[in-house]
């Protein structure tokens, strides 16, 4: 018998890593090992680096699975030495040298583009950086359909801003080109639109599951589904 991969999750942009929670309960009730640290949203290789470092810390192999802008953080951290596979949960699945402005740019945009509300925050010894987040009125319709009233609006107070920069800032590595790869695609996504889930999701060769009604905070409202398909990969890098 291998050792069993840990399953690192990595929340993406507007949420954080209590969106796991149902995921990771269903995980721990299967006997995987897993832990969700904090994505810091404040650029695509810091980020990167920040979950690098702690997949790399991490005793045996990983299996790093990213939500939304999270599949672009995992995409580049995913060359760390003992990560063995990749789980993209409606997310982006950058190429190396391309942006997440220029992967979604392939395809209409979702109505979150025209929903992004801007504020500064302080860089030390530079001019103030923009963050977004989604407008408080729009984020249930965008971020969390099928997720109950009451839910979604805890969500959307406590939704974490993502450096508007991280936009434009390319990928430095395309790690699924050397490693395994699965794939949720939210059917019902208005975040990020289904069509460049799928694009991304085939163009890395990813074994592919789609979820027909599911919102963009699908491991929120399917967290069975999305354990279901992280146990998936778990077992087969075991």
């Amino acid at each position: 018998m291998g050792t069993t991969p840990t399953a690192l999750l990595v929340h993406g942009a507007f949420a954080d890593a209590g969106s796991w929670s149902g995921v990771i309960a269903e995980l721990q009730d299967q006997g995987i090992p897993v832990v969700a640290p904090p994505n810091p949203l404040r650029g695509l290789a810091a980020d990167a680096a920040y979950i690098a470092a702690q997949a790399a810390q991490i005793e045996g192999p990983v299996v790093l699975v990213g939500h939304s802008y999270g599949g672009a953080v995992i995409s580049v951290a995913g060359t760390a030495e003992n990560v063995v596979g990749l789980v993209y949960v409606a997310a982006y699945v950058p190429e190396e040298g391309e942006s997440l402005g220029e992967l979604q740019g392939r395809f209409p945009l979702s109505p979150l583009v025209s929903n992004l509300s801007e504020k500064t925050y302080p860089v030390d010894g530079e001019e103030p950086a923009v963050e977004v987040t989604i407008a408080a009125d729009a984020y249930p319709g965008i971020f969390a359909a099928d997720v109950p009233a009451a839910v979604t609006r805890v969500l959307a107070a406590a939704q974490r801003p993502l450096a508007a920069s991280t936009f434009t800032e390319t990928a430095s590595a395309a790690a699924w080109r050397a490693k395994p790869s699965w794939a949720l695609v939210a059917g019902a996504d208005q975040a990020i639109n289904p069509e460049v889930e799928r694009f991304g999701a085939r163009r890395a060769g990813a074994t592919v599951v789609e979820i027909d009604g599911a919102s963009h905070a699908v491991a929120v409202s399917r967290p069975k589904d999305v354990a279901a398909l992280i146990r998936d990969a778990v077992r087969a890098t075991t």
